[in-house]
Order: structure tokens, then sequence, then C-alpha cells
């Protein structure tokens, strides 16, 4: 998610966020799913976005259904870009998937721990540091633009001061799954985004693949930039950090990595325009 807020873009109010009626950008409204109906059009986002267009691998069950979903879906919060000017069924232009770390605890721990071991992070981070877990991102290919993207950043902001959460982590996927083709990207990740040991976290053992794959000296920053996904390329401009090792997820046609994001390094630029008040 890149750039800067549109002028007058303005973070959801606290204590509002689950609201029906929320601050629109003309047409555009972010807010959180209401019901069961609006998960559904999230999910059904998420199938044309990942099967359709991505070629990941869905079920029977899911290819019947022509919906994205999984067992996590029932217990997560689902952040919805709306477009009320659409047809009925296209409403839902962009999601995201919001998984509190009480939450993630009380069922069973968070998806990313499929791909990495984040149990010695929660650890090491102390009782007092509340986790957010982002997920299933993706938006309408028609709408992959400024405003969609940046009222993402506003719901998942606004949502961030609402809980007070202190970091947020979760997957991010380059497209394919040979690593071999993806060296400049996942070395650039590896040798600039390198989370520091007390936000460390590591692949697990048996999906784990080396991001270290070329000398910093002879990366081309430039070049690196223009090889990630808009949405990775918009984590590294706001200050995340990446885990170590990449996973290749053969479902999805991805070769992830953990992105790991304490609020308090975001950058300063980004946090003054997607959120409300000063860090701290």
């Amino acid at each position: 998610m890149t750039g800067d807020a549109p002028r007058g873009l303005k973070p959801v109010p606290l204590g509002e966020i689950s609201a029906p009626a929320m601050p629109r950008l003309g047409h555009l409204e972010v807010r959180l799913a209401v019901d069961e109906a609006e998960v559904a059009e999230g999910q059904a986002l998420r199938y044309r976005v990942f099967y359709d267009e991505m070629r990941a691998r869905p079920t029977a069950e899911m290819a019947a259904a022509r919906r994205d979903f999984d067992g996590f879906d029932k217990v997560c919060d689902h952040l919805l870009v709306i477009d009320h000017s659409a047809q009925p069924g296209r409403k839902v232009v962009g999601t995201y998937r919001l998984l509190r770390q009480e939450v993630a605890e009380a069922h069973g721990g968070f998806y990313t721990q499929g791909e990495y071991d984040v149990a010695p992070l929660l650890t090491r981070s102390g009782t007092g540091t509340r986790f957010l877990e982002l997920g299933r991102s993706c938006v309408n290919l028609d709408y992959r633009n400024k405003p969609t993207l940046e009222l993402l950043w506003v719901g998942i902001m606004s949502y961030v001061s609402h809980y007070k959460i202190d970091a947020m982590i979760g997957c991010a996927s380059l497209p394919g799954t040979d690593p071999s083709a993806l060296t400049l990207p996942l070395a650039f990740l590896h040798h600039y985004c390198l989370a520091p040991e007390p936000w460390r976290v590591r692949a697990q053992a048996h999906r784990y693949v080396s991001m270290d794959q070329m000398r910093k000296e002879d990366i081309d920053v430039r070049d690196a930039l223009r090889a990630l996904p808009p949405l990775l390329k918009g984590y590294v401009r706001a200050g995340t950090f990446v885990g170590d090792g990449a996973v290749v997820d053969e479902q999805f046609n991805t070769t992830d990595v953990m992105i790991i994001f304490p609020v308090a390094e975001i950058n300063e630029r980004y946090y003054t325009r997607f959120s409300r008040g000063k860090k701290g």
C-alpha cells in the first residue's frame, strides 16, 4: 500500500470502527463487515483474486461456492472497502482479515504459525505487547489504486488505535513458487529489512528457504523495489521488518515472507497520515 493519503481523508473515529456508517472517500467506504453476508462477499472477492487471477488451488468445496474460506474466518474481523456505486454483488472491492492476539490464543493460535515460528517473538515481547495478525489482503483489479489502498490503511490504523495494538504480523506474498526467480527481491528484503533480534522470527524448519542468495553490495535497490508487489513495497516504505527465511505456498502459488510491524517503528509519514494523533 503506497502513496500519501488524499486530502481530507480521515481515520475512522475511535469506538466507531464497527458501526455501519463510516467516513467515505467519494463512493468508497472502509469499515468492518457487519454480518455473515458481508464476510461472504469478502470471501468471494478473495476467490476471484487468489484463484481466478493468481491461479491458487481451491478445494472442491471452495470451487463449488466460489469463495475462499477457512476456519479462521469465523474468529477474525473482516475489514472491507465498499463501493457504494457498484452493481449488486460487486460492492466489496478490497479486504483484509484481522486477528487479534487474545482471539488467536483462544482459538488455537495465529494462521502464520503454519509457516513461521512466532512463539519466541510472543515470549520475548512480554505479556504487555499486543499483536495483530494481518492476512488475506486483496483488492479488485479495477480498484488497485491509491484511494482503495489508502482506505485500507486508514481502517487498519484506526483498528490498531482502537484496540491499542503494539505490533502487527502476517505473511506477505511474492508471485510464484520458484524462489530462484525471486532472488533480487528476497535478497533485498533480507539485507535491508531483516528484523532486529528482539523482533525476529524464523520460518518453520521444514519449510525454510534462505533469502540470503545475493551479496548486499550487488543489489540494485531501485530494481529490487520495482520487483516487489505493491502491497509488500508499501510495507517496506512504511518501515516494516521481515523474518528470517521465505516459505513456498503451493496452494496459493506464492513465495511468502513474514512481516513484523512494531507500531512504534512505523515511518512517521505513514503514521501521522493514517492514524489519529501521534505515536506514544
